[in-house]
């Protein structure tokens, strides 16, 4: 019973952020449920793409019925199609790794090394941001190149899109917070689809409890009604004090995963 209300309480908190900040939620539920070690690495990867990806499809849709979308077309979707190829890769690549290592956990090691890196980095971008100056990426080839960058990464390491999204669409596309963190949901659902289906079609699903994935499915669409409800009630400037205060926690809990996984 514990461990259920833990994957349920940890897939809402982390939606919750995930839609107000545009980081979709897996970035959170990925190492915080490595750190509880409930399952295994491909478990935890699995149910934590489930999880962004139910929430990611809740917000983008509610956002265009009420008419309230902040998605580019013209950039958002080469994008979102360059990312749901990405998501294919990003899957092929895990089980790569996953097979470079006689331990099947190694390799959440190795994704543990590679989120506490991008993030470090997302959080350096963030904090200095109004000195770098952006540009205005509009070429349909470019967005799709980015767009399959952002895949691979994403549904390699579990984490839907996460922060290094919103790094992206604002250095190339000088998107402002609240606009980027829709651009960046609308990614994520094309990539985490991608990367399901995949999954599904090469027969590579972990074994799973229903219960967590229910629940945890639940929390995260449950987390995107409430962080689209908070989202509408804050501005742009505590979106980005959130954001930043997430990014130093996940650092901490990425190294200390790290280290685990290398040293167990």
């Amino acid at each position: 019973m514990l461990q259920s209300l833990l994957y349920l309480i940890v897939s809402f908190l982390a939606s919750v952020a995930g839609a107000v900040c545009g980081i979709g939620g897996g970035v959170i539920i990925k190492p915080v449920l490595d750190l509880c070690a409930l399952s295994s690495v491909s478990t935890i990867s699995f149910l934590s793409g489930c999880t962004v990806l139910s929430m990611s499809c809740y917000s983008v849709v509610r956002n265009l019925l009420a008419g309230s979308s902040r998605v580019d077309a013209k950039t958002g979707t080469p994008l979102a199609v360059g990312a749901a190829v990405g998501g294919v890769a990003g899957k092929q690549l895990f089980s790569f790794i996953k097979g470079l290592f006689d331990a099947p956990n190694m390799v959440g090691g190795v994704q543990a090394v590679c989120l506490a890196v991008i993030t470090l980095g997302t959080l350096a971008y963030t904090v200095l941001k109004s000195r770098i100056p952006t540009r205005r990426v509009e070429n349909a080839g470019a967005c799709l190149g980015i767009g399959l960058v952002l895949g691979v990464m994403s549904s390699f390491l579990g984490i839907g899109g996460g922060p290094i999204n919103l790094v992206v669409l604002f250095y190339f596309f000088g998107m402002e917070t609240k606009t980027a963190a829709q651009n960046s949901l609308y990614i994520i659902l094309f990539s985490q689809a991608a990367s399901l289906l995949t999954t599904l079609a090469t027969h590579s699903v972990p074994e799973f409890a229903w219960s967590a994935l229910a629940l945890m499915v639940c929390g995260g669409i449950g987390g995107g009604m409430a962080g689209r409800a908070v989202n509408k009630r804050i501005d742009s400037a505590a979106v980005d004090r959130l954001f930043i205060g997430l990014m130093v926690v996940i650092i901490f809990i990425s190294i200390f995963n790290s280290v685990r996984y290398f040293t167990s």
